[in-house]
């Protein structure tokens, strides 16, 4: 095979939409190969339905074969704006909360940028963190629940 035959060769894999192509001619053997983008999937989202309930969503699913909606126990605390979650003030800092966290009224449980501001999320009660229903880095509605957390007597 000529060496303008292999370019060419090259070239129409790159264009195509083949992971891999072998060629055997005689005791010559060609593997070409393209390298496919990581594709990045969510194990779970959650999405708001009314006060006390969430659904997860599996990725793939229309909404309508959802699990079913669970209800939450506890105090939730909801975005008050729409923007990106953080759990820690830094990328290498410790998050604010973890689940199982006591935490105390005003404490501050994550930053939402909005319009690069940062809003700190406060717990509005006294009691443990049972959930966190938000991952960092993430996108969040207002009225999403982002916390569940069980109050103390």
């Amino acid at each position: 095979m000529e060496f303008e035959h292999i370019i060419e060769l090259i070239n129409a894999v790159s264009k195509s939409n083949l992971s891999t192509f072998t060629l055997e001619e005689g005791n010559m053997k060609i593997t070409l190969g393209t390298k496919q983008p990581e594709i990045i999937t969510k194990s779970f989202e959650v999405q708001n339905t009314q006060v006390g309930e969430y659904k997860v969503i599996q990725p793939g699913l229309p909404a309508e074969e959802a699990l079913p909606a669970e209800k939450t126990e506890g105090h939730e605390i909801t975005s008050p704006l729409v923007g990106t979650f953080y759990t820690s003030a830094s990328p290498d800092a410790e998050p604010f909360v973890t689940v199982g966290t006591h935490v105390t009224k005003g404490q501050v449980l994550g930053i939402i940028e909005a319009m690069k501001l940062m809003n700190e999320i406060e717990s509005d009660c006294n009691g443990v963190v049972e959930k966190i229903l938000i991952g960092n880095e993430e996108m969040v509605e207002y009225g999403q629940t982002l916390f569940v957390i069980k109050e103390e007597a």
